[in-house]
């Protein structure tokens, strides 16, 4: 059986997104996306990109959801310029400590692109007020660490199931090319 072409299989994949982010549970979909397209800008889905983009991903979720507990905090604390001095301290306390981690020997976690993936993918998920509990710090946290996950194993799946990208072999209809 002749695989079809990355097109086609990429588009169907794009499509089950649309289930995985209706009600109740309102996942984000664009986390998706942003695992799948980062696994394709680090190399492809290889074992040694997945090894390097699944584990910081949630790296970068984590610092975002701390950053969104931070800045809540500092919203009762402070108002005004102090406040905007609090979130400024916050996010680069926080943001330095996360690419820091690349730092550190034996962690696996090298990867800054892919924290910033996570990052990104959790404002965008409660900011926008997505997840099964809208604005809730916790529940974007869960959405987005299991829907930037599912991201590169979309990647995965894309080249499992598709054709080469440019062999797809034509339709037999096809009139041949001429030489």
């Amino acid at each position: 059986m002749r695989k079809p072409p990355a097109e086609i299989i990429a588009s169907l994949l794009a499509v089950t997104t649309i289930f995985i982010s209706m009600p109740p549970f309102n996942l984000p979909p664009w986390a998706i996306f942003i695992g799948w397209a980062g696994t394709f800008a680090a190399g492809g889905p290889k074992p040694d990109v997945l090894r390097k983009i699944w584990p910081v991903m949630p790296v970068g979720s984590i610092t975002a959801f701390l950053i969104v507990l931070g800045f809540d905090w500092a919203s009762h604390q402070f108002s005004g310029g102090a406040f905007l001095l609090a979130q400024c301290v916050i996010l680069f306390c926080l943001n330095t400590a996360q690419m820091l981690l690349a730092r550190v020997p034996g962690l696996g976690l090298t990867f800054v692109p892919g924290m910033f993936f996570g990052f990104a993918s959790y404002f965008a998920t409660f900011y926008g007020g997505f997840g099964p509990n809208p604005h809730s710090p916790v529940a974007a946290l869960v959405a987005v660490i299991l829907m930037n996950g599912l991201g590169p194993l979309y990647a995965w799946l894309n080249v499992k199931l598709a054709a080469p990208h440019g062999h797809a072999e034509p339709a037999s209809d096809a009139v041949p090319a001429r030489r």
